[in-house]
């Protein structure tokens, strides 16, 4: 006898619950039960009345699995319009991903080479970054990681630039709006509280894993927050007196955005920049999973085939390109305080 019978009993519900099914389904909590060598009399003194536990008792209850498999039906008949929807919307994407993997490609090293030292010069303007950044990409390429590194850094790049392009606009929409705020802030909370490795089961189900766009979708998806955030922050936290004099000299809001609000709150976009590059970079290892190429490629065939070695060398390439990134934003972040502190 099931622990709730007595329940439904007293509640005059025999008739809508119907016969028990002898011998029916199993739910995953029955599955382990026997699993573990017990029986179903040894299982709980007052179990908790989940579905699973009130379909021993009453057939017409569902199973937990019900619901989930109604949540994947759901999905699946809802694919074809989101997949006519999104498919065009998201191909260009794909093409800016390729592309951009073929042009690091394509390029010969001595000519990426010193062009990725000559870029770090420019954004830090540090000489102990620019010869860090040279040693490390030269000791990738010593390693024969050059061209993964390349594909990582690509896929990086345009990742990072579709995040900015998207982050920025959104930040700086919400900083205007407080109703807008208190409606965007629950979807980046979301979007940052997400496992990782669930971004990718919707899209797998949306996308072919040849497609390079569902690797960059989850990339931009989980990078895209801090500089939201902090494009947000930065320009709430400019000082109103400033805002007020603006004000006075009859400076339009387009004029007061561009002139005075950004350049005060370039210090904070930039760090959302650096933090949606970092993000870029933690999540790309993770696409892997689904056909995204680069060193996360060869740490996954680390773990798979049990090789130390090939796993460590990419893990030291990642943690290289992480520093290089990290190092190179910080240090032109750096520039932007000494630049504002002088005016």
């Amino acid at each position: 006898m099931a622990f709730y019978d007595r329940l439904f009993q007293a509640l005059g519900l025999e008739d809508w619950c119907g016969t028990k099914a002898s011998g029916g389904s199993f739910s995953l909590a029955d599955l382990a039960a026997q699993n573990n060598g017990q029986s179903e009399a040894e299982g709980e003194f007052f179990p908790f009345p989940s579905l699973d536990n009130l379909n021993e008792s009453c057939a017409s209850v569902g199973q937990t699995r019900d619901v989930t498999k109604g949540i994947e039906d759901a999905f699946l008949a809802a694919k074809p319009a989101l997949k006519s929807v999104l498919d065009p919307i998201t191909q260009p994407l794909s093409w800016l991903l390729d592309g951009a993997l073929w042009l690091f490609a394509a390029m010969p090293w001595f000519i990426m080479i010193p062009l990725l030292v000559f870029v770090s010069w420019k954004a830090s303007r540090s000489t102990w970054v620019t010869i860090f950044v040279a040693f490390s990409i030269l000791l990738l390429a010593f390693v024969d990681h050059y061209d993964v590194a390349m594909q990582t850094l690509s896929i990086i790049t345009v990742c990072t630039g579709i995040s900015i392009l998207f982050g920025v606009p959104i930040g700086i929409a919400m900083s205007k709006s407080d109703r807008l705020q208190k409606a965007v802030v629950p979807i980046l909370d979301l979007l940052q509280t997400l496992p990782t490795f669930v971004y990718l089961i919707p899209l797998i189900f949306l996308f072919s894993v040849t497609e390079s766009k569902l690797y960059g979708i989850a990339i931009i998806l989980y990078a895209i927050v801090p500089v939201i955030r902090l494009t947000d922050l930065g320009i709430r936290l400019v000082d109103q007196d400033v805002v007020e004099a603006a004000n006075a000299f009859g400076m339009d809001s387009r004029q007061k955005l561009v002139k005075v609000e950004l350049p005060l709150a370039l210090p904070n976009i930039m760090a959302g920049v650096n933090q949606t590059i970092m993000m870029s970079l933690a999540m790309v290892v993770i696409a892997s999973l689904v056909s995204a190429p680069g060193l996360g490629v060869n740490v996954l065939r680390g773990i798979r085939n049990l090789e130390l070695g090939v796993g460590i060398v990419a893990g030291i390439g990642i943690v290289l390109l992480a520093v290089i990134l990290d190092r190179v934003s910080k240090a032109a972040l750096s520039r932007v305080d000494m630049t504002r502190q002088k005016h």
